[in-house]
């Protein structure tokens, strides 16, 4: 029997609320540095926002974002058993501001981002896709740059991807323009605008 993974929310109304997180063979969870990092940049503007996590996996940097006092939250995940443990997670939080949408995110970001459109909101935009070592990956990264470049700039307050540290992004993406970017070892952070 494989130990089941956790870790904990790390701050806000749900601090330490332990989340469960899908097999490591099928999404691969975001560390606790990096969400440090990311929370402390965004500090209290996550506060009565709204949040969207492409490949969500465990749901853990959406719910650390509903935590902290983001509104709405959005979740998209493919894979069915991830899927499972994101909803059981959503349900120690706060279920009703939180929406999930299974299946193909590079499918389902038109829909979610016409709901955020219809919430008259800019939302937080997180994406933190497979590496693109992951077999049958090796495309990811040309298929979230087309995501970005589709995103409609009115309604996206900050872009968000966590990425393999030797991958290079452009420095624009559409309208969006690199801001920053921050190494943690193997991950680095990068900011779009």
């Amino acid at each position: 029997m494989s130990k089941v993974l956790t870790k904990k929310i790390i701050a806000g109304k749900y601090k330490g609320v332990t989340l469960n997180l899908p097999s490591k063979n099928s999404t691969r969870s975001s560390k606790a540095i990096v969400l440090e990092s990311f929370f402390n940049t965004i500090q209290f503007d996550v506060i009565d926002s709204v949040f969207v996590e492409v490949f969500s996996g465990s749901g853990s940097v959406g719910l650390e974002a509903l935590s902290r006092g983001a509104k709405k939250i959005f979740f998209m995940e493919k894979d069915k058993d991830a899927l499972k443990v994101l909803r059981a997670n959503i349900k120690k939080t706060a279920p009703q501001q939180c929406e999930v949408f299974g299946g193909d995110s590079f499918e389902n970001i038109t829909t979610v981002m016409q709901r955020v459109k219809a919430l008259n909101e800019e939302a937080y935009i997180y994406i933190d896709p497979p590496f693109s070592i992951r077999e049958g990956m090796e495309d990811i990264y040309d298929k979230t740059i087309d995501l970005i470049q589709n995103l409609p700039p009115q309604n996206v307050k900050l872009i968000i991807i966590e990425h393999m540290t030797g991958l290079e992004l452009p420095q624009t993406i559409g309208v969006f323009e690199l801001q920053k970017s921050k190494k943690f070892g193997k991950t680095t952070m990068s900011y779009f605008q």
